[in-house]
Formats: C-alpha cells, structure tokens, sequence
C-alpha cells in the first residue's frame, strides 16, 4: 500500500511540474523550462514512456548529456567538500 501510494505522489508531483512548465512556456513570468525538465525526471522514474524518450534523448544529443554529467559531478564534489567542512 506504501508503495503505490509513494508511486502515486511521484507521478502527481511530475505532472503538477510539467503542467507549471507548460503555463511557463506561456506566460514570460514563470521560467518554463526548469519546471518541465523537472517534472519529466520525476515521471521518467515512474514511467517507461518517458524514460525511453529520455534513452533516446542521450543518443541524440550526446554532448548536452556529457556536459550534464560533468555538472552533476562537480556539484556532488563541491557538495562532499561542503559536508566533510
């Protein structure tokens, strides 16, 4: 019971984000792109539609993806240097 309901948070959580994404996309006040990419990486681990669109995403665009993973790694690295302080 635990785990459909965690299960139903998360997709409640990654549609609510991309429907702010798409009302930013909108309207100029509301930055859209976060709030979509956001909500599609809480649906990706939910939902095999969206993580094969993501799948094919990192082929297609393979620079972006290695861009973000070194991102992704410096940021964890500033953030163990932060906890060990």
């Amino acid at each position: 019971m635990k785990a459909v309901v965690h299960r139903f948070c998360k997709l409640t959580l990654g549609w609510a984000l991309v429907f702010l994404g798409i009302i930013g996309w909108l309207l100029p006040i509301l930055p859209g792109r976060p709030f979509m990419l956001l909500g599609v990486a809480f649906l990706s681990t939910q939902s095999d539609c969206f993580r094969k669109r993501i799948d094919s995403l990192k082929v297609r665009f393979p620079r972006q993806v290695a861009g973000l993973r070194i991102l992704k790694e410096n940021l964890a690295a500033k953030i163990r240097r932060a906890g060990t302080s």
